[in-house]
Formats: structure tokens, sequence, C-alpha cells
């Protein structure tokens, strides 16, 4: 493969609030730390020294890593380097889709990869951990129950239970089955067939074991350490925070605030708090907690009522029961981890922005945000496409039908345009102007409408002739919606549909080798692989 760089500004696909993010718009500033430049990250290490629980975070990650009969030993070496003041963390995080869902997800963990590995060279004497954080509490089954590959959704159509973390997945034989026949038949193709059914099928009882079992499979032996905060002793660390949250509603307040002002320099906001920040979870029910008007604490659609008491009770004896919500998870995963960097999408990256204030109220260190790296990923047929168009990789993020305008005024034996017409016109009516004003100055106006309209006609007209041409390039013209319905299905990102299967039949484990290759984090640009 080989790689080409263009801004984000560029390909019209981000938010504004991102792209601001990216360009450092000053507006922004109150809202972020340290920014994602080495600079930065110096700051950044200076603040971070010795506020984690290591032996805690350690103990926890080798007694989960004990459910995989897979071990590599760089994920080893980096679980026992957690122990060492000098090692930090660098993480990512989504939620459970089926064999990694888009792409996007497999640029999430190759970013935060390559990340740690810069980190390394130009810090050498610090160690750095690239983190999945499994997302296993989330209970939004429609997102992550379904992945679409070679244009075909495959759906792991069951009735949605609490976490989907704890879903077993014995049930996913068929689902399995399509997905592994569309791989096809190949080397590289078992491989991966062979790797998604022992993660699904083959002693894994739950979604969040598979997924380890997956993920550890295509990243483990470049270090990456997958955790699941699903826990109860990591979630007796975190008790102090679930308390001040629901009985003093501090990070409603806080984020209320900061949304607020983020809103007011005109940005948007991605996410809402709200007063109580937590559900209630079990194997069976995961469910937002409120407060009631007779001072209760209620867990919704249950007939299960707290005093304060009692709530203070169960967050001491059970804090496994309560499950935050997506404003105070990252400070859930910053009070666990020596962490330096969240690496997201530019959705996250957006609710990240509303959240600085509520980590200072907590005394949480609030970390660097950078943008995942976001890509097109090409091949030989589709190259060859663009280069015979004349297009580039940049002109393919432009509108389709002001491409084939493009190529048709381009390619032309026609003039197409009217511009020497519409000169000659413009003089014959500032002849009429004048003549109209010395017969009476208020006609002046009306000439002006008159040429207005003229012009829209023309500019009509104009249209006309491209349209009719365009007849005469049928085969450029079909070529271009193919372009852009490869690159862009559904009127999508790539990278925000199709799964990395087929693009690892073809390629293998170089995918990931050439990803982590030619992703530059640091430099904030999207990237396409032809």
């Amino acid at each position: 493969m080989k790689a080409s760089y263009i801004n984000y500004s560029d390909t019209n696909s981000f938010s504004e609030t991102l792209i601001a993010y990216i360009a450092n718009n000053k507006k922004l500033a109150p809202f972020i730390g340290n920014r994602p430049t080495l600079d930065g990250f110096k700051n950044q290490i200076a603040q971070k020294k010795g506020k984690t629980d290591r032996s805690l975070l350690v103990n926890n990650l080798q007694e989960q890593y004990r459910e995989i009969d897979e071990h590599f030993s760089a994920v080893n070496t980096n679980i026992e380097l957690l122990a060492d003041e000098n090692t930090f963390t660098v993480t990512t995080g989504h939620q459970l889709n089926i064999f990694t869902g888009p792409l996007y997800f497999i640029f999430k963990i190759v970013s935060t990869i390559k990340l740690c590995n810069e980190l390394k060279k130009h810090f050498p004497e610090y160690n750095f951990v690239p983190i999945y954080w499994m997302a296993t509490e989330d209970h939004d089954f429609e997102e992550i129950n379904h992945t679409e590959l070679q244009g075909e959704t495959i759906k792991w159509d069951i009735p949605a239970q609490a976490a989907t973390g704890r879903m077993e997945t014995l049930s996913m034989a068929r689902t399995v089955k399509k997905y592994k026949r569309i791989l096809g038949l190949s080397h590289n193709s078992d491989k991966l067939a062979t790797l998604v059914e022992k993660a699904y099928l083959s002693n894994h009882n739950t979604l969040a074991d598979a997924t380890r079992y997956l993920v550890n499979g295509l990243f483990g032996k470049y270090g990456l350490v997958i955790l699941d905060g699903d826990r109860q002793q990591l979630k007796k660390t975190f008790a102090p925070y679930i308390e001040q949250d629901i009985l003093r509603q501090n990070s409603y307040r806080e984020i209320v605030k900061t949304t607020k002002a983020l809103e007011k320099q005109g940005f948007e906001a991605q996410v809402h708090a709200r007063e109580i920040n937590f559900f209630y979870l079990t194997d069976e029910i995961r469910e937002r907690i409120v407060a009631t008007k007779e001072g209760k604490f209620q867990v919704l659609h249950q007939n299960k009522f707290f005093t304060e008491e009692e709530l203070l009770k169960e967050i001491h004896e059970h804090p496994e029961r309560f499950s935050p919500n997506v404003v105070m998870r990252p400070l859930y995963q910053e009070v666990l981890l020596p962490n330096l960097c969240y690496v997201g999408g530019g959705a996250e990256i957006v609710y990240w922005l509303q959240l600085k204030s509520n980590f200072e109220c907590y005394k949480v260190d609030y970390p660097i945000l950078l943008p995942r790296n976001s890509a097109l990923i090409s091949n030989e047929h589709l190259d060859y496409k663009i280069f015979r168009l004349n297009l580039t990789f940049k002109s393919i993020f432009r509108d389709a039908d002001d491409l084939k305008k493009e190529y048709v005024r381009v390619h032309s034996k026609h003039r197409l345009n009217l511009n020497e017409e519409w000169l000659e016109i413009e003089e014959v009516f500032e002849r009429i102007k004048e003549r109209a004003g010395k017969i009476d100055p208020t006609l002046k106006p009306s000439t002006d409408a008159i040429k207005t309209r003229l012009c829209k006609a023309i500019n009509n007209l104009e249209r006309k002739f491209v349209k009719a041409d365009k007849l005469n390039f049928d085969d450029a013209i079909s070529q271009i919606d193919k372009i852009k319905e490869k690159f862009f299905p559904n009127g999508q990102l790539q990278e925000r549909t199709e799964n990395f299967g087929l693009l690892y039949v073809k390629y293998g484990d170089e995918l990931i080798s050439d990803l982590l290759r030619y992703f530059n984090p640091l430099d904030m640009k999207f990237t396409v692989l032809y």
C-alpha cells in the first residue's frame, strides 16, 4: 500500500467542532487540557505521576486475561509494566460490535497503538501501554448486533438483555456461519474464520469474553491491553464518585455549566447530563436511577426504591451494580488508569469537551484528546478508475454532481458556458439602463430586475448544455457513481459502514501492519491508502 493525506476540513465529512479542535481554535481553549503535541504529552506526564492504584489495576487485568487461552508476550509484558510509576496508558474505548463492526473500530485501536510507539521514541525513559476499554456495560444492543460485509447486513437477531457484555453468544452460530460464508475460501479467510468461530462459539460464554478473545487475536502481538471495567473490585475504587454524583449531583451541575459555555461559543453539544448519571445494573436489567419527590431513589421501570442510607449501603457493598452513563464513564476510566490521552472518534471528542469542569470538580486529571485516524482504503481497480478520470483522492470527497459537471466541462468538445455572450448582454443592458435613466431615473431598478431574471435564465440554459452533453460521457459518469458508492456506501464514509473482514481476506496481517506504518496520529490528517 501507499498513502496520501488530506486535511479533515477538505473531506466535508466531520463536524465543525472537530475541525475547530484540530485547528486549535482559541474559542475551545477553556474546554481542553494539554494539546495532542509532544510538548503537551511532556506536560501531561508531569501531571499524572503517582495518582493510580497500580497494584489493583495489574491484578485485575491479570485475572481478566486468565480467561484467554492464547497469550501474547507483548500483552503480558505491558500488564506487568503498568506496576511501574514510569508507565502510562493511551486509551480508546468502544462498544462490543459483533465481528468488530465498522472499520473505524480497527482504526481506533491502530491509532492508539501507533501513538504509544511514537511516544516511546520521543520519551524513551517512559513506557506507554495501549488500552482498549470495552464498553461492556452499554445496553444499546441495536447499535452493535449487526455488521456490513460486501453490502450485506449480518445480524445477531435476538432479544436484547441488560448489559451487552453479559449476553451469551451461543445463539450466534447462524450469524457466525453467514459471516464466514461471505469471507470465502482462502488462507486468510480461513484464518479469520477460525478466530471468529473460537471467539464466539468456543468456551467464551459472554459477548465481553468473545470480544476480548477476538480483539486480542488481532492486536495482541502489538501489546494491546483490553480492559473490562465491569468488575466489583474496580468499581470499589469508583464508589466515592458514584456517591457524589447521585447524592450531590455534581456532574449535572458542572456539565450543564460547561455545555452552556460551549454553546455560547457557537459549538453544538453532543450529550446532555442528567441529575443522576448512573444506571442500576444486574444480569437482567440496566435502568436509570432517579430521585423521587419523596426524597428516595428509584430504579426506573422497577418496583425498587432506596432511602439515602440504603443507597449508600448498596454502593458500598455492591458497587458493581452501579453503571456509569456516557458522561461518567470517562471519569471512571481516568480514575482507574495512569492515562495520558483518550483516542476517540469525532463525536466522542466533542462530548469530551463538555466534561473538563467535571474532572476539575472531582480533582481528576483531564486527558489529552486525540481524534483517531480516519481513512479510506482503495484498491488497484479503484485507483485505476480515479486516475483514468483525472480525479484525485481529494476530489472524490466532492459532491458527485459537481464531479460529473466538471468532468464534462473539461472533456467536452463544445463550449458549455455562455460567458462571452453574457458579457455582450451586460454591455447591452448598460446602454439600456443609461437610456432608461435619461427618460426617468426610477426606471433603472426595473432594468436591473430584468437583467437579474435573464441571468438566471442563462445559468439554467448552461445547466441544460451540460446535462445534454453528459450523454456523450455515459461511461465516465457511470464510473464516477461507482467510485462514490464504493468509497461512500449509502452516502457515508467507508469506515462508518464496512467491516474489515474482506480487507483482511485480501491483505491478511499486512492490513494492520500497513495501517500502523501509514497512520500518523499526531499529524491529525485524513489518510487514503491505495
